[in-house]
């Protein structure tokens, strides 16, 4: 254990957002995500949620600002949901507490796929709700 860092973050997933550079990819799959098939570096977060991740992970990884959306969500397959998920928004607060006015912008199922195929690594958890998926771009620390 360390102080100041989430217990969320296991050792081996500090060890990768740490060794990534910037504009390299995370995605952070939901329950139902190809995790392991999409991306051989594959890390197993079973037990916890996109949300609490995505707050713990955004305390630690700056996010890209030279691109016009660091975040990317998996657009909703038509005729899935009669409006958005309602896990985008927990998704929209946790980006704006941690990197005010960041943009998310939205891939297509296949082209999300395609994105996290050539991420620098993915993670599993164990999220339920649908469409829990999240892609971070990472930025640089400036000082």
């Amino acid at each position: 254990m360390l102080k100041g860092i989430s217990p969320l973050l296991s050792p081996e997933l500090l060890k990768v957002i740490a060794e990534m550079g910037h504009g390299d990819d995370l995605v952070i799959g939901d329950g139902n995500f190809p995790a392991a098939s999409m991306n051989p570096r594959s890390l197993r977060c079973d037990g916890h949620k996109v949300p609490e991740l995505l707050d713990a992970i955004l305390q630690l990884f700056p996010l890209d600002t030279f691109v016009e959306a660091p975040v990317t969500l998996m657009e909703v397959v038509p005729g899935t949901f009669a409006s958005e998920p309602p896990i985008w928004d927990e998704f929209r607060r946790i980006v704006e507490k941690h990197e005010p006015g960041t943009k998310i912008q939205f891939a297509e199922r296949f082209d999300f796929y395609d994105i996290s195929r050539k991420a620098y690594a993915t993670i599993q958890t164990g999220e339920t709700s649908l469409y829990a998926c999240v892609i971070l771009k990472k930025g640089v620390i400036s000082g």
